[in-house]
């Protein structure tokens, strides 16, 4: 079987099963897994995954055709599961490294985990930061790549409303290094639902900068005599 690459712009001709197969195979080859819709639409030996969807019904429909796998659907079974573990502990590693830079800065007594704006129990940031500027909240995710950031941000921007949730500074902190501070800037300055005044995105080198620059509040040891 050989294979296609994928070609940017301009009208094209209709992938064939062999040419789908072949590319579906190679990136087997390459990552031991065949891949999800997201990284279908990055590889460059396969269309985009909603031209599968319109042409053959999409991935899941194409795996079970050509009997790749015993797990077709990725959004389920085991696949699924270990992808939910991997994101848990990856969430949990990423929050103790913020959990532990907070209390450095400012004082065990001053960072709060898990703040609830309002008592839904759904309405929380994962820190706040009690300092001499009023404090602000931390909410921590970490995108796989710059359009899952975008959708990222919008699904926060969609929780972050009403007026219990603008009293203090948000900084949502994406943590995925290969994102610079440029691409992320550039992608609020183009959103069309824009951050509020008192939002803002932040990768981690320059969140460390924003907190070092609040003064953080210290005990008043003879209040304890």
């Amino acid at each position: 079987m050989e294979l296609r690459l994928q070609k940017a712009g301009g009208k094209q001709k209709p992938w064939t099963l062999e040419q789908l197969k072949a590319g579906l195979e190679h990136f087997y080859k390459e990552h031991k897994r065949y891949p999800t819709a997201t990284e279908v639409n990055k590889y460059p030996y396969l269309p985009a995954a909603r031209s599968i969807e319109r042409s053959f019904g999409g991935l899941v429909a194409l795996r079970k055709q050509f009997g790749l796998g015993d797990n077709h659907d990725f959004r389920t079974g085991n696949y699924s599961a270990e992808r939910a573990r991997v994101i848990n502990e990856r969430g949990h590693k990423l929050e103790n490294e913020v959990y532990t830079f907070l209390v450095k800065a400012f004082g065990k007594e001053f960072v709060h985990r898990e703040y609830f704006f309002i008592d839904d129990k759904r309405s929380r940031a994962d820190f706040f930061v009690y300092d001499k500027g009023g404090g602000f909240c931390i909410d921590i995710f970490y995108p796989s790549d710059k359009r899952n950031l975008t959708g990222c941000i919008n699904s926060k921007l969609g929780k972050y409303v009403g007026d219990q949730m603008n009293k203090y500074p948000v900084i949502f902190l994406q943590m995925n290094t290969d994102i610079s501070q440029g691409e992320v800037d550039k992608l609020v300055s183009n959103k069309k639902k824009q951050l509020g005044s008192w939002q803002k995105l932040m990768c981690w080198d320059t969140f460390t900068g924003f907190a070092k620059k609040r003064r953080p509040l210290k005990i008043d040891k003879n209040l304890d005599r």
